[in-house]
């Protein structure tokens, strides 16, 4: 390739960090690879790495709550693709990461050829899904893709306090943890409900937790 291509990847598992980085060495052996550990982090680099041509982002890392990562993500840097990786391969959770603005839904149970093979076309402006699930998604859910478009709409620091109210914090404690004003927190909530079109912190906190989806399922090796 003419010029060298730049990959976010986001998971906190460095073993399986490693494997994202052989797979993407396939695709594109020079590219540079930028390397995030949690939902902060990986906002962090990809403020800096604006120009990356596609972020890796797994579903369960520290910090994202569900599907939020992903929608911030999407919100913040709408122009770089993002491929979601995840243990969790439900139907619901696939079409749901679709339906949220993902380009791509890579199982965390697939080759690295197969992983390889989903990032070229992602990188050719395709979404891939595997092929099993490819034909069993059907149409997206215009209510999710409403509330995604909201979600999305809501700045990093209004994300934080969301997040924030979702763990049951007072403004109190929110305004100590972002080191701001209560008064800040009070406007940045007012405008989370305008934004998600509620009208009470318990009506945001319910929307907020349709983002969440139950962890990927342990097997003992």
């Amino acid at each position: 390739m003419a010029f060298a291509q730049k990959f976010i990847v986001a998971d906190d598992h460095p073993l399986f960090r490693a494997a994202l980085n052989q797979a993407l060495r396939q695709v594109s052996p020079q590219a540079e690879i930028v390397e995030a550990d949690t939902m902060e982090a990986t906002t962090e680099v990809v403020t800096r790495h604006p120009d990356a041509d596609l972020i890796l982002l797994d579903l369960h890392m520290p910090g994202a709550h569900g599907f939020s990562g992903l929608i911030q993500l999407r919100g913040q840097m709408p122009d770089i693709p993002v491929t979601v990786i995840s243990g969790s391969e439900e139907l619901d959770v696939v079409r749901r990461a679709i339906d949220y603005g993902a380009s791509g839904f890579i199982p965390k149970s697939a080759s690295l050829d197969a992983i390889a093979e989903a990032i070229g076309e992602v990188l050719k402006g395709e979404v891939w899904l595997p092929p099993e699930m490819a034909d069993a998604m059907g149409d997206g859910n215009e209510e999710d893709a409403r509330f995604a478009e909201a979600i999305a709409s809501l700045t990093p620091q209004q994300f934080r306090v969301l997040n924030m109210l979702t763990e049951g914090l007072l403004n109190k404690q929110i305004a100590y943890e972002l080191n701001v004003s209560e008064a800040t927190i009070k406007a940045h909530v007012t405008a989370i409900l305008r934004k998600l079109g509620v009208h009470s912190r318990t009506q945001a906190v319910i929307a907020a937790q349709k983002l969440e989806i139950d962890p990927p399922k342990v097997t003992d090796d």
